[in-house]
């Protein structure tokens, strides 16, 4: 068995009866116990779970009655998607001892497709805020580097993989929460469209910000997820009723043809990047032009804006979502997430309103942009990840986010590997699509990533 299947080459083997998922979940909880002691992916393996998911996804298999791609995929949740039975505590004292009594809807999709569940994953404390080490649980660390922060929040689902715990997970994402911690950890990661998948059953942070999403080692791996976990949901409100597309049928086309545009000055004026980061976007550039693909610079307004629009939205609407616990517990939540919260009770109704406006206009802007393109480019990170121990408490605030756009707009966007720079730590860059094109998505991400070598490289984790 190779050591690190894609979930492509697992389902395929799988299904060939070559390779089993129940040896395939027990090498999963083996490596997770003889590393994660280092990385802190995980808040809870689930072990007896995990096992009985594979031993029936096995039988369905010998038995010819397997229930697709999926069947027998050993995955883990982040751990602010409600699992029946099973603790979900949004890595908070507030919820150190919550047990739901029904899974998100995301949760029973995957259940549905015979997919594995070893667990429950870190995250930044309710999906916002982090590093912190004054939580129940420390904070996960990257498998590059331990020393080295993950991003977030959906830092456990980013260092799992990346460390070959899982062959995918779920992450969240209202400012970023996705795509960071797949841009430092060095996997793919997507942010859907806002109303693809459900969020229903999914702790909240922003009610018109939040995305729920997978992350894996590859774009194919994130499109077969993906699979499984979008569709209309009439229990969350936000959700899209339109016809699930095949998120794989194009990823043979290659970038023949394709019209990316570069959103150059997000990532060298707005907010400079690092020289490994800037370098990997301009080589990947390179790289699409020697597939046929047409790439040019592209110009919107100032990143600034984009960021003092959701910052905004995010906060006051984080704020609306904790009001009544931070009036009566305020000291059980952890340092940074309760100072960044408490910014929510200073912002206006007029505030809120202005932003949502602007907002407005600048959806606009990034539609009228993309009638020329097919695919925008930007960074996803700033640069390689930062030592876990320097990051700043109010980093969030200094620079413009790289990744809060398109939270902003609600286009799709991922996060994909373009090399290693410092230390041998992961670089990035973003591709965006238009709303709901989420396979042209794919088979840009697709056509690079197959297109270079970067996929072959794993962390050397040390037992």
């Amino acid at each position: 068995m190779d050591a690190f299947p894609t979930i492509a080459s697992a389902s395929k083997a799988i299904a060939a009866k070559k390779l089993s998922p129940v040896e395939l979940t027990k090498a999963s909880l083996a490596r997770i116990k003889a590393h994660d002691s280092a990385l802190h992916s995980f808040l809870l393996v689930t072990e007896e779970r995990a096992m009985a998911d594979a031993k029936a996804a096995e039988a369905r298999v010998m038995a010819g009655s397997a229930k697709g791609p999926l069947d027998g995929i050993p995955i883990a949740h982040k751990d602010i998607y409600n699992t029946a039975d099973i603790r979900t505590t949004a890595h908070s004292k507030l919820l150190e001892h919550n047990v739901p009594t029904a899974d998100s809807m995301v949760v029973k999709k995957w259940d549905a497709a015979g997919t594995v569940m070893l667990g429950k994953l870190a995250t930044h404390e309710f999906a916002m805020g982090g590093p912190s080490f004054d939580l129940p649980w420390p904070p996960a660390r990257n498998p590059w580097n331990p020393d080295h922060f993950t991003a977030g929040s959906s830092s456990g689902t980013g260092a799992a993989v990346a460390a070959g715990f899982i062959l995918g997970g779920t992450g969240s994402d209202t400012g970023g929460s996705i795509r960071g911690p797949a841009a430092l950890c060095g996997i793919a990661g997507i942010k859907p469209t806002y109303g693809l998948c459900s969020r229903a059953g999914v702790l909240p942070l922003s009610f018109t910000m939040d995305h729920t999403g997978p992350m894996a080692w590859t774009v194919e791996d994130c499109a077969m997820l993906l699979q499984a976990m979008a569709g209309y949901d009439p229990e969350d409100p936000a959700s899209a009723d339109r016809p699930v597309p095949n998120f794989t049928a194009d990823l043979a086309k290659g970038a023949k043809g394709l019209r990316i545009g570069v959103i150059r000055h997000f990532f060298e004026d707005d907010h400079p990047v690092s020289e490994a980061t800037r370098k990997g976007i301009d080589a990947a550039m390179d790289v699409y032009r020697g597939l046929g693909a047409e790439v040019s610079d592209v110009t919107l307004s100032p990143m600034s804006e984009y960021h003092a629009v959701g910052s905004v939205i995010l906060t006051s609407e984080a704020y609306a979502v904790h009001q009544p616990w931070l009036k009566t517990r305020f000291n059980d939540y952890g340092e940074l997430f309760r100072d960044r919260i408490a910014l929510g009770a200073f912002m206006s109704s007029a505030d809120y309103v202005q932003a949502m406006r602007r907002r407005r206009m600048l959806c606009i802007e990034v539609r009228d942009a993309m009638a020329d393109y097919d695919i925008l480019v930007s960074a996803s990170q700033p640069g390689e990840a930062p030592r876990i121990d320097s990051v700043p408490k109010w980093g969030n605030l200094e620079k413009p986010s790289l990744t809060m756009p398109f939270n902003v707009t609600g286009n799709p966007a991922m996060s994909v590997c373009t090399g290693y720079g410092e230390g041998g730590l992961p670089v990035c860059m973003q591709l965006i699509a238009r709303p709901f094109a989420e396979p042209m998505l794919f088979r840009a991400g697709h056509a690079y990533e197959t297109a270079t070598g970067w996929r072959g490289k794993r962390p050397a984790l040390v037992a």
